[in-house]
């Protein structure tokens, strides 16, 4: 073969053969940055805008209709109807190599139920999102593992696991006076599956007023199922909030808010806020149902990891085997490289019920992203069950909140908290612990205990402080500590939330 022939052949093979890929969304993403945004146009017929609850609920997907089922590939996709609060299609396209196939419309895969509608009104309509399937819990079935659907939103579940908290491709100006901004998804790419494949691969574009941006996504389903997210986003122009790897779940009360008038203990989807440093702290928030807007943040340096977890998983903590919360799963955010100084934001909502999500949870870095450059960031989230926990010391399992024997109240607030976990359990039965009990200067420390619950082998502190200014909040922070090597548990870090509704 004559060299110029190689070496043209090198040259020529790769360009011919390229595949779609995460650098072909970036450059959508990047031109996109650079004009003005444009709105999706209102398109959607008002039977299909005006659908009740019920109404659109009875439009379902048409499993027979599922793309790969007739190729019996590993993963198979179905897809959403516009409608309701979905008024935006996204589109969706395949990818087998360098070939890139539009999935088009077609009122054939939905069962309408009692709907009526004008068939040439649903011609090329769109779809609000898509679901993957996949066998996780048992041979031959393949189970709902990941939703795309509404704005920047998807949510993953694993072996066991029943659909819970969501993540978003990101978070602009969360809690904000202006207002917040949902960027959407607009555009899917999702590669065909290879026989056996246990991983899936799907690119989506991010569009918002201010914001573009590539992702790909890695789903890796299974006991716990795993996303690998890489991203590079473009701000038309600076945000100085801009959240990173959000987590939205809700939390309507818990054992720490007692005294509602529900015949269920607790009702959330998550109960606390977990947060890992560089430096090897762990730290754990429980998560609140305040009376008004209340925003707290960890500062960090490349942090290691943050999550909203489910830690509670005992039926009896719930009571509503309708709802499955004690199958809610955990999300744990794992950075890849070096995300540098910022902090983990946690803002809480009010909420008189649980039909709404009142929690979110985000990485916000110290230097924003300049305007119309590039910003990359990674990580890998994690669904499970069993959570992410300190893997050689002992953490928080319950906080409780409540008078206890006083049978009057007199002003003092009451915290048990019960710390567990393998490192706890090896412990000698005679090792001497203390508990490192701080509170701020709006409150003064009455009285604290530590002891081993006989009952349930974990060790129990018990905490009484005095507030000094109920408008104000109250942080208190605790941990486990043996005198020779210092702390053997995470840092529990307790907000106690104004009790005046004025800010």
């Amino acid at each position: 073969m004559p060299f110029w022939f190689a070496a043209w052949l090198a040259l020529a093979l790769p360009l011919a053969a390229q595949a779609f890929g995460f650098d072909d969304v970036a450059t959508r993403a990047r031109e996109l940055a650079a004009v003005a945004y444009r709105a999706p146009a209102a398109t959607l017929p008002p039977e299909l805008r005006d659908l009740d609850y019920d109404a659109h609920r009875d439009i379902r997907f048409r499993p027979e209709q599922a793309l790969w089922r007739a190729e019996k590939l590993p993963f198979e996709l179905m897809f959403f109807h516009l409608g309701r609060n979905f008024q935006d299609p996204v589109r969706i396209n395949t990818v087998d190599g360098n070939s890139v196939k539009r999935v088009e419309f077609d009122a054939a895969m939905f069962d309408y139920g009692n709907n009526k509608f004008d068939p040439t009104k649903l011609r090329n309509l769109g779809f609000a999102g898509f679901r993957v399937h996949f066998p996780v819990n048992k041979p031959g079935y393949k189970d709902e593992v990941l939703v795309f659907l509404g704005a920047s939103y998807f949510r993953a579940v694993g072996k066991g696991q029943h659909y819970g908290l969501s993540a978003r491709g990101l978070a602009v100006d969360t809690a904000a006076a202006q207002g917040e901004e949902f960027p959407r998804f607009s555009e899917f790419w999702i590669e065909r599956p290879q026989p056996g494949a246990t991983a899936l691969t799907i690119f989506a574009l991010l569009d918002s007023p201010r914001m573009s941006g590539a992702y790909r996504f890695v789903l890796t389903p299974g006991a716990d199922t795993v996303m690998q997210v890489t991203a590079r986003v473009y701000p038309r122009e600076a945000i100085a909030r801009l959240g990173i790897a959000p987590l939205n779940s809700m939390y309507a009360f818990g054992e720490n808010q007692p005294g509602h008038d529900d015949y269920r203990p607790e009702v959330h989807d998550s109960d606390g806020l977990s947060v890992a440093t560089a430096e090897g702290d762990w730290l754990w928030r429980p998560l609140l149902n305040p009376k008004r807007l209340l925003v707290t943040s960890f500062a960090a340096v490349n942090p290691k990891g943050f999550g909203l977890m489910q830690r509670d998983r005992a039926p009896t903590s719930y009571e509503d085997p309708e709802a499955l919360y004690e199958r809610r799963p955990s999300a744990w955010v794992e950075p890849v490289g070096n995300w540098g100084a910022g902090r983990v934001e946690l803002v809480q909502i009010p909420t008189p019920d649980e039909t709404n999500d009142n929690i979110v949870a985000y990485w916000v870095p110290d230097v924003a992203p300049a305007a119309k450059q590039a910003f990359d960031f990674a990580y890998r989230l994690h669904w499970s069950t069993l959570g992410t926990t300190p893997p050689s010391k002992g953490y928080v399992v319950q906080t409780r909140r409540g008078r206890g024997y006083v049978k009057q109240a007199d002003g003092d607030i009451n915290f048990v908290v019960d710390f567990d976990g393998p490192a706890l359990r090896l412990l000698k039965p005679d090792t001497k612990l203390e508990a490192a009990v701080e509170v701020g200067s709006n409150a003064q420390l009455k009285e604290q205990n530590l002891f081993r619950n006989q009952v349930s082998g974990a060790w129990r502190m018990t905490v009484r402080i005095k507030r000094a200014d109920a408008s104000k909040p109250v942080e208190l922070r605790a941990q486990i500590k043996q005198p020779t090597q210092g702390s053997i548990t995470e840092i529990w870090s307790y907000i106690v939330p104004p009790e005046a509704d004025k800010p």
